[in-house]
């Protein structure tokens, strides 16, 4: 028998309520609104409310993709979420988001953290644990509260950053050729300095010191961090596509991980593709990590940009430095 398909079966997100503007930033920090959207595209992003943790976004974020899919808590037998801002070191919030969900004890339920392409990572995981048949639905969540790892007096990074969350449910379809139809993930592991959080793990435990020294916020080289997504996310496009003999016209929709317009700019050059084929929500969320493509997949779809036999291109970069991409049917 063939194996059967794994398709996403809905989508759903959410973005916190509150709006930071450039303008606003720029009362914090030495900026302008100009400097920020010529080298980043990022008009705005939202911020989660002091009481919101990352789990609380996840649930809210899974609850659409559930009603997008017709799909009950009760369903759900396996439950990822992609994050590099969970509630607690341990235990998971994925574990959170079940209870909080109602989701069955019998569920599997772990993070990942693949940083900005967790959710690619956390698809491919998925997809691939569905089709084994030892699941029967999943339930894939990327969720940020970069605002609270975010130094707000630090120019080069409390830019960039936002808070959201994204979902989709996936399940198994008889239908050939149709849903996840690859991957390509990798990772530099030489470059984890490029961006980081320095303390807090067993390298380097939280004391009096590291909190003095910021070393709990993320840091990032920036220009160094241009040059690699750029070039690893061509890759990873230029792979798949030639893995699944398929040429770059051939692809609907493009989602990049959305971090930079530039980065997207540059990528839709190097694969001689309109960057109206990219889609594109930078300016209005900022960098939200593993939580960016699930975001703009979900308003991709909702807004008619996703058509049933569409081919959809997801492609992403992270701390890691990890990557990513991913081909989809509709």
């Amino acid at each position: 028998m063939p194996t059967p398909s794994t398709v996403i079966l809905g989508t759903g997100s959410y973005a916190p309520e509150r709006v930071l503007t450039n303008e606003d930033l720029a009362k914090m920090v030495d900026t302008s609104d100009e400097w920020i959207v010529a080298r980043s595209g990022i008009r705005e992003r939202r911020i989660a409310a002091p009481d919101q943790a990352t789990s609380d976004l996840a649930v809210l974020a899974a609850q659409r993709a559930l009603a997008d899919a017709g799909a009950a808590a009760s369903e759900i037998d396996l439950l990822i979420v992609a994050t590099v801002t969970p509630d607690y070191p341990m235990p998971s919030t994925a574990c959170f988001v079940q209870h909080k969900l109602g989701i069955p004890s019998t569920a599997a339920c772990f993070d990942v953290n693949a940083a900005c392409s967790g959710f690619i990572y956390g698809l491919d995981t998925a997809c691939a644990l569905v089709a084994s048949g030892r699941y029967k639905k999943a339930l894939l969540i990327g969720a940020e509260k970069l605002s609270s790892i975010v130094d707000w007096q630090d120019r080069g990074t409390c830019l960039l950053f936002g808070d959201g969350a994204g979902a989709a449910v996936i399940g198994a379809s008889d239908r050939p050729g149709i849903g996840l139809i690859g991957t390509r993930l990798g990772a530099l592991g030489e470059d984890t300095d490029l961006l980081c959080i320095p303390a807090g793990g067993s390298r380097t435990p939280t004391t009096a010191e590291t909190i003095a020294r910021g070393d709990h916020f993320i840091k990032m080289k920036g220009k160094e961090v241009f040059k690699l997504a750029v070039r690893v996310m061509e890759e990873a496009a230029r792979d798949i596509l030639e893995q699944h003999g398929l040429a770059a016209t051939q692809i609907g929709l493009v989602i990049p991980h959305q971090a930079n317009l530039r980065i997207i700019d540059a990528i839709a050059q190097y694969l001689e593709l309109p960057v109206e084929r990219f889609f594109v929500n930078v300016d209005r969320y900022g960098n939200t990590s593993a939580a960016s493509i699930p975001i703009a997949l979900d308003e991709a779809r909702r807004g008619g940009r996703i058509k049933p036999g569409d081919l959809t291109l997801l492609v992403a970069f992270g701390a890691g430095l990890t990557y990513g991409s991913a081909l989809i049917r509709w």
